[in-house]
């Protein structure tokens, strides 16, 4: 069975660091993109970040860019997310994916595999 297992999630203050891990279990995934998407309260989810299969490619969403990074640890089967310099609009469940192909795309529809979430509350 292929599971998706994020965590590391919590409480963090806002200007705060935090690290996100999506641990992989079922099938490798080091020929696939993966990506990181949210959830706020009252909103539809929405992309945060993606990398591929290579790992030359690693797009953000403008919202993020220039304070998140996204990494992978194909011999661990992990995914990461390093949250810098949070603020409250990163509050929201966040949830990895995985998909079938190999390039790294900002839509989610391009993914089978989903966790489950690991919430994030930025305070203020």
């Amino acid at each position: 069975q292929v599971q998706l297992v994020e965590s590391g999630g919590g409480l963090v203050q806002v200007g705060g660091s935090l690290r996100l891990s999506c641990a992989s279990y079922g099938r490798p995934f080091d020929r696939s993109a993966m990506a990181w998407f949210r959830q706020a309260p009252g909103k539809a989810r929405e992309f945060v970040t993606t990398i591929s299969a290579s790992e030359r490619t690693k797009l953000y969403a403008d919202s993020v860019k220039g304070r998140f990074k996204i990494s992978r640890d194909k011999a661990k089967n992990m995914m990461y997310l390093r949250m810098n310099s949070t603020e409250p609009g990163d509050t929201g469940v966040y949830y990895c994916a995985a998909g079938d192909d190999s390039s790294a795309t900002g839509f989610g529809g391009a993914y089978a595999y989903w966790g489950q979430g690991t919430q994030v509350t930025v305070s203020s």
